[in-house]
């Protein structure tokens, strides 16, 4: 088994920090992306798409997406439950992990592609006014999810899940969007704080 990694590109690292919660080790190929490694021959033969990260299984099976990913390795080591427990608790940690990936995550990488230079080779066309209408989406959102957080710990409950990994690695990203969490965001604020501060953070 080996895993294709992509460094501190966030959907790379969200694979990281969830086998580092679990406490799962997976060999790793390191792919410079900035390089644009992620397009060689090599990674485009397992994944058409040439996004990482990319999973090879010892038969040769190859997983790609990060919460397939992270789905597969959760089904093989349930504990401690990333994807939650029974069914209203699964179903939480779904909601809300496809709300920090739609309403937060894919805002700030349109942000972020669509408006950095060094993205340009990258996102063609380019289209400075897409990623700039996409900053008060990620807002936006966030004002909503301060008022959720005022009533719990994390962020589809009590218990730490997937949603936090993507919800801290979507924060982590908005420097390089030229975004930042508003102040008066104070739930947000101290929520980042405490899932900054689990040792998985620094996958």
């Amino acid at each position: 088994m080996k895993l294709y990694d992509g460094g501190r590109a966030p959907n790379p690292r969200r694979v990281r920090v969830f086998l580092a919660e679990k406490g799962i080790e997976v060999p790793l190929v390191p792919v410079d992306m900035g390089a644009l490694g992620h397009k060689a021959p090599e990674v485009e033969a397992l994944n058409p798409l040439m996004r990482l990260p990319v999973l090879v299984l010892d038969d040769g099976t190859v997983l790609t997406e990060s919460v397939a990913i992270c789905r597969y390795f959760e089904e093989l080591h349930p504990e401690p439950a990333l994807f939650g427990t029974g069914a209203l608790g699964r179903a939480r940690v779904e909601m809300w992990q496809r709300r920090m990936e739609f309403h937060l995550m894919m805002p700030v990488a349109q942000a972020f592609r669509h408006i950095h230079p060094a993205m340009k080779e990258w996102e063609v066309p380019q289209i400075a006014e897409w990623g700039e209408a996409n900053k008060p989406k990620a807002l936006e959102f966030l004002a909503i999810f301060d008022r959720e957080l005022g009533s719990r710990s994390f962020v589809a409950g009590d218990e730490f899940s997937i949603a936090d990994i993507t919800g801290m690695i979507a924060i982590d990203f908005m420097k390089p969007a030229r975004l930042a969490v508003p102040e008066e965001c104070t739930n947000v604020l101290r929520w980042y704080e405490a899932v900054k501060a689990r040792p998985s953070a620094e996958a």
